[in-house]
């Protein structure tokens, strides 16, 4: 068995009140992200992001990173298409130079951000798990 993880979280669970709705929006931008998912009645799942139904919902802020300034704005724009609600249009932020965000809430109030940080050089794609 064989998994690619990053480097810093292992995973992020959320609860979600409406879990189909949920549903729908996570997979709206992962679809623009390129990341591959895998979603049923009772839970969806991405790499390090499980989400399952709560009663209560999460209040998280989760940053997705985009390889570019065009996958942002298709993030924001999937995003809200999906049910999601304007939290910060796609645009420079002063974090650092370069730094291009979007914000969106998702169904449950979670402050999703879709980053760009300028063009860089990575050590490797993934960490990979072997096991």
């Amino acid at each position: 068995m064989e998994f690619h993880r990053g480097r810093l979280v292992d995973h992020v669970h959320l609860h979600a009140r409406d879990l189909k709705a949920t549903q729908r929006f996570y997979a709206a931008l992962l679809d623009v992200l390129e990341i591959p998912y895998v979603s049923d009645d009772w839970h969806f799942n991405a790499d390090e992001l499980w989400i399952d139904a709560g009663k209560q919902g999460s209040s998280v802020h989760l940053a997705f990173q985009a390889k570019d300034r065009a996958t942002v704005e298709r993030v924001y724009q999937a995003g809200l298409a999906a049910g999601g609600r304007d939290n910060g249009a796609p645009g420079e932020r002063k974090y650092h130079p370069g730094y291009f965000a979007a914000y969106l809430l998702d169904p449950d109030g979670n402050n999703i951000e879709a980053v760009f940080h300028g063009p860089a050089t990575r050590s490797a794609d993934s960490v990979v798990v072997r096991a």
